[in-house]
């Protein structure tokens, strides 16, 4: 059984979905392993006792709508969340590099967890909203938000990486979708052009800007090379909270406010070589896509300067 999946945001965040109805012409999705049905999930991973948590890990949280006045940091706040993003973009590249042919995502979580903790931070993504591990992996036709399992990675996998650490009171989110083993043409060039897709629509922020030129230009860039953007899925601010105003929507929209200095959000877009449709497996978390098609998602940490941006997040 597979649960109806309406609205989704990208890294656990819940917002409004945008469906598009005009016709396009897909091309070919290629051929992968597609996920059907969920794996064997392990227990949850210790967190030692001197690792300061979030709230969340004691009390279950609530989603959040995005809503209210995005937080504008101070320096001291900014140079909080610099060191927590180049703690997760450090981590991630480690990650992607151990994604290999017979790794199981569980042991990527493992990698993803014991780096986290040896860096006396901690896995957000561990008990937020109950999710269960500390790492999303979401393989080929899943499109966000995978829990981590027993599966192997197989030969011409896409897998997407989602890494969030909390350090010293700040979060830092980035995430990358990795080419395991031979990936086909189709796979490579979603993956290639979701993260060129992502650079684009940097481009676009900077003081004064306003929030929605974000999902114009990636609307517009994905119907340039005949992807289709899964709108469920969102980026939003982030900071001592993990999700937070404003929300970042990936499709063309007419979202107010204006992107103004100290302000730090992520943008995450999904790409995906088939239709904008999701659905949730039973885990009420896994979101895969209705025709099976793969999807690819890039994300950074975006920080608004006097003169423009920065990403927080970049990997080597």
């Amino acid at each position: 059984m597979r649960a109806q999946f309406p609205l989704v945001a990208s890294s656990l965040l819940i917002v409004e979905a945008h469906a598009e109805n005009a016709e396009k012409e897909l091309f070919d999705l290629g051929k992968c392993n597609v996920i059907t049905e969920l794996g064997h999930v392990s227990s949850e991973r210790h967190v030692p006792d001197h690792i300061v948590k979030p709230p969340y890990f004691f009390v279950r949280n609530s989603p959040s709508a995005g809503e209210g006045e995005p937080e504008i940091k101070s320096l001291k706040q900014i140079n909080g969340m610099k060191e927590s993003c180049v703690l997760a973009a450090s981590i991630l590249n480690r990650a992607c590099s151990f994604a290999k042919v017979g790794v199981t995502t569980d042991e990527i979580d493992g990698f993803v967890h014991e780096e986290t903790i040896k860096a006396n931070a901690y896995p957000s993504p561990l008990r937020y909203l109950g999710f269960p591990k500390s790492v999303c992996t979401s393989v080929n036709n899943v499109a966000c938000h995978g829990i981590p399992d027993d599966r192997k990675l197989h030969d011409g996998d896409i897998v997407n990486i989602d890494v969030t650490v909390f350090f010293n009171g700040y979060h830092g989110d980035c995430s990358k979708t990795v080419l395991v083993g031979n990936v086909d043409d189709r796979g490579r060039y979603l993956v290639e052009s979701t993260e060129e897709c992502l650079a684009e629509a940097i481009l676009c922020c900077g003081p004064g800007q306003p929030i929605c030129v974000i999902g114009k230009a990636i609307e517009k860039f994905a119907k340039r090379k005949r992807l289709t953007v899964m709108p469920a899925f969102a980026g939003h601010g982030i900071g001592s909270y993990f999700h937070g105003p404003p929300n970042i929507l990936h499709f063309d929209n007419d979202y107010p406010g204006v992107m103004i200095p100290g302000m730090t959000f992520t943008i995450e877009p999904v790409l995906t070589l088939g239709s904008a449709e999701a659905e949730i497996l039973e885990d009420a978390w896994t979101a895969v896509s209705v025709d099976n098609a793969r999807s690819a998602q890039c994300e950074h940490t975006i920080l608004i300067t006097s003169e423009g941006c920065e990403v927080l997040t970049l990997t080597n």
